[in-house]
C-alpha cells in the first residue's frame, strides 16, 4: 500500500537537525590563496582588494572585463564571499560628484528631520544615525546633474551585471553614522534576511541557497571609514554555509560572529560588495565626538536581479523626466553613440559607456510582468520592448523630455492587467 511505503527523498525544508556550529565553524576557517584572484591587487583578511585606478590604466577590452567580472562571481559564489574596490569613484575623477551628491544628501536628510520623519535601522537600534530610505530616487529629484554623474560608472554596470546579469535593478539607502552609533547584529541579507525564523522556515532549502542570487549586496564610501568609525564587518565563507537563514539568529552562530568577523578601512570613493548571504553587520562608530562632527557616511546599494522583486519601488518616469536633458547631452557628447548592454571598452569610449550605464540604471531593463495583449512581443524578439529600450530609442531619436516621458506613460498603461 502507498501509505507504507517509506520514502528516501530529502526533506524540502531546513530540517533543525542539520544546522551545526562546528559545520559553520569548519566553512569559515579556510583562507584563500591569492592566486586565484590574479587581478586583485592584494588580499587583506581574506577579502581580495581591487586597485580600479590603477585597472583603468591597462588597455580596457571585453576579455579583461569578463576576466574580473569571472573574478568577481567565484568571490561572491565560492569564495570569501566580499571584495573591495578601491578607487571606484576615485576623488581624481569624482571629488566634485561626490561633494554634489554629499550635500544632496545633507539636503533630504535635514528635511525630513525637520518633518520628524522617523528614519530607523534594520538591524541597530534609531536615534545614533541618519538613515534615507529610497535615497536612489531622492537623490535623483533633489540634484540630477550630480545623479547622472554618479550612476553613470561603468564600473557599478559591470560589477552588478556580473553577479546578476541584465536588467538589473538599482536601489539604494544612506546611511551616516556618528559617533556613538551601536554596532548592528549580525545578519544575513534581503530577501530571507527580513523575515522572521518561522516565516523564513516556510521556504524549502533550495530556494533558501538560490535567493542569494536575486541580489548584490554594495556600499559606496562618502567619507573615509577608518576602524574607529565602523566599516561593515564580515565573517568570510559564511554565504556558503546552506542552513545560514536559518542560523544566523542563533546566539551561538552570533557569538562566533562577534569572535571573528574581519574588517577594513575603507576611503573616500571605495565600494565594497557581497553576497547577500554573508554573515555581516555595521559596525561601531567609536570615533571622539569631537573629532570635527566625525560620521561614517555609506551608500547602500542594493541591486535586484530581473528576475527578483526589489525591496524598495523606483518610479522611472519622474527619474526620467527630470534627468532626459542631461542624459541627452551626454549621448551628444558621447557622438551620438551608447554602449551595448555589456560596455565593452574595446569597442566604445568612456562616454558612451557612461550613457548605458546611466540608461540601466535608469529604467527598467526587463518587461514582466505586462499585458500581452496589448504588449506583445516586438516584431522578431521573444518579449516586449522595455524602459531602456525606449530610452535609447528616444536618444537615437533625438525625442524630447516630453516625448519620451509620453511613451514610458502609454508603456506604462499598456502593462495595466
Amino acid at each position: 500500500m502507498a501509505g507504507n511505503v517509506h520514502t528516501t527523498i530529502p526533506a524540502r525544508l531546513t530540517q533543525e537537525s542539520t544546522i551545526q556550529l562546528d559545520e559553520f565553524k569548519h566553512i569559515c576557517s579556510r583562507s584563500i590563496d591569492a592566486s586565484t584572484y590574479p587581478l586583485a591587487c592584494a588580499v587583506d583578511h581574506n577579502i581580495p582588494i581591487y586597485d580600479i585606478p590603477a585597472l583603468e590604466t591597462r588597455p580596457l577590452t571585453a576579455e579583461l572585463i569578463s576576466r574580473l567580472q569571472d573574478e568577481w562571481h567565484h568571490v561572491l559564489h565560492s569564495g570569501p564571499g566580499v571584495f573591495v574596490l578601491r578607487g571606484m569613484y576615485t576623488p581624481t575623477r569624482y571629488a566634485s560628484i561626490l561633494s554634489a551628491t554629499n550635500d544632496a544628501f545633507d539636503r533630504i536628510i535635514a528635511r525630513e528631520r525637520a518633518s520628524n520623519t522617523s528614519q530607523g535601522d534594520h538591524f541597530a537600534a534609531s536615534g545614533t544615525n541618519d538613515r534615507i530610505w529610497n535615497a536612489f530616487s531622492k537623490h535623483g529629484l533633489e540634484d540630477p546633474s550630480s545623479f547622472a554623474d554618479y550612476y553613470a560608472n561603468p564600473w557599478l554596470a559591470t560589477v552588478s551585471s556580473g553577479w546578476l546579469g541584465p536588467g538589473y535593478r538599482v536601489t539604494a539607502q544612506v546611511n551616516a553614522v556618528h559617533p556613538g552609533g551601536a554596532a548592528q547584529e549580525a545578519h544575513r541579507d534581503y530577501h530571507l534576511g527580513f523575515m522572521d525564523a518561522d516565516a523564513c522556515a516556510g521556504f524549502p532549502a533550495a530556494t533558501q541557497l538560490t535567493s542569494q542570487f536575486l541580489t548584490l549586496q554594495g556600499a559606496v564610501a562618502h567619507s573615509d571609514m577608518p576602524l574607529a568609525s565602523g566599516p561593515t564587518r564580515f565573517l568570510p565563507f559564511s554565504q556558503t554555509y546552506p542552513p545560514g537563514y536559518m542560523a544566523w539568529r542563533r546566539p551561538e552562530f552570533r557569538a562566533f560572529f562577534q569572535e571573528n568577523y574581519v574588517s577594513l578601512p575603507l576611503s573616500l570613493g571605495d565600494g565594497v560588495f557581497f553576497n547577500p548571504a554573508l554573515f555581516h553587520a555595521a559596525g561601531a562608530n567609536v570615533m571622539d565626538a569631537s573629532a570635527d562632527g566625525f560620521r561614517r557616511v555609506a551608500n547602500l546599494l542594493q541591486i535586484s536581479s530581473a528576475f527578483g522583486k526589489p525591496m524598495e519601488s523606483v518610479d522611472a518616469i519622474p527619474l526620467v523626466e527630470r534627468c532626459w536633458d542631461i542624459l541627452s547631452a551626454r549621448f551628444k557628447s558621447a557622438g551620438q553613440k551608447i554602449a551595448d548592454r555589456d560596455l565593452d571598452p574595446g569597442s566604445y569610449g568612456r562616454e558612451a559607456r557612461e550613457v548605458r550605464a546611466l540608461v540601466q540604471a535608469l529604467a527598467e531593463g526587463y518587461p514582466f510582468p505586462t499585458n500581452l495583449d496589448r504588449r506583445p512581443p516586438a516584431p522578431g524578439r521573444m518579449a516586449p520592448e522595455t524602459e531602456q529600450d525606449v530610452l535609447v530609442t528616444g536618444l537615437e531619436r533625438g525625442w524630447t523630455r516630453v516625448e519620451v516621458v509620453g511613451a514610458l506613460e502609454k508603456m506604462r498603461l499598456e502593462s495595466r492587467a
